[in-house]
């Protein structure tokens, strides 16, 4: 479990889930309306249908509790957690209706986060021995980055710069536009992207090839990205290099080949599918009587 899951800040929570449940129509629940009694009371179990690390637990609380602040929500396992098949999540009590309305909208995001923790778990794991740290990447669903990324620390992963206002980084498209103007060397891409962006920010660029990891590195660049290399490649990359730069590898990373990336000795593994890709946990809510 992460030592320090630095929590989504309460009114992006509040925010997003007003929107999903006005989405599923949650406050004029037809089918909820025509068969159940406004003072109908009841209890229910989240529980797991499959084994996985659970993320998301405050954001399906503030979705349960939403329509009726009465609701209680009890969680009975911590985000960051890894559980097993029939494992008991949260406890739900309080009137049935605001349950049934909000139940869809709180499994929705507790299983679409809990799926990728559970993938990031996974590809932490297969790297673990070697000095990489596995990044998300900014391939997240428009609106619940903060969701998705928070997900991906649960799972023991780290964020990447947040947006583009979070950091520089140099792309394929960036390069190309510049060499628009005549620019071809890398080193004065970077030069020309440190003097435009404030001093305490570091410099990072993608590359391609071992000639540009050469230009990079003699652009003083902070961080290189090496992009869609292979294992070989990245590792001459990192010979190169030498310590002179902090080494990301992205691309075309899978379960199969992270470990062997990881032990060419780079510092960051950025993996797209973490966020773009992840399979939800299966859950569901069991109700009971009270």
């Amino acid at each position: 479990m992460p030592e320090m899951l630095q929590p989504i800040p309460p009114n992006i929570i509040d925010d997003a889930v007003i929107a999903a449940l006005e989405e599923d129509g949650a406050y004029d629940d037809v089918t909820t309306a025509a068969l159940v009694r406004g003072d109908q009371w009841g209890r229910g179990i989240i529980v797991a249908r499959a084994a996985g690390v659970v993320a998301g637990l405050p954001v399906a609380a503030a979705a349960m509790t939403a329509i009726d602040d009465s609701v209680s929500f009890d969680t009975l396992v911590e985000d960051g957690e890894r559980v097993g098949p029939g494992a008991e999540l949260a406890e739900i009590e309080g009137r049935l209706s605001a349950i049934l309305a909000c139940e869809r909208v709180a499994l929705n995001f507790l299983q679409r986060m809990s799926g990728i923790a559970t993938l990031t778990r996974d590809f932490v794991d297969a790297v673990r021995g070697t000095n990489a740290s596995i990044l998300d990447t900014r391939k997240t669903a428009p609106s619940l980055r903060h969701f998705e990324r928070y997900a991906v620390r649960a799972g023991g992963g780290r964020s990447h710069r947040f947006n583009l206002a979070a950091g520089v980084l140099i792309k394929d498209n960036h390069i190309a536009a510049v060499r628009q103007r005549g620019v071809a060397h890398l080193g004065e891409v970077v030069a020309q992207a440190r003097a435009g962006v404030p001093h305490t920010m570091r410099i990072e660029i993608e590359v391609t090839t071992l000639d540009e990891v050469q230009e990079a590195l003699e652009g003083g660049a902070d961080i290189i990205l090496l992009d869609n290399m292979s294992v070989d490649e990245i590792s001459s990359a990192v010979r190169m290099i030498g310590g002179k730069a902090l080494v990301e590898a992205s691309g075309g990373v899978t379960l199969d080949n992270v470990a062997a990336i990881a032990e060419t000795g780079v510092s960051y593994i950025s993996v797209g599918r973490l966020t773009h890709s992840a399979p939800a946990l299966d859950m569901s809510l069991e109700l009971g009587g009270v």
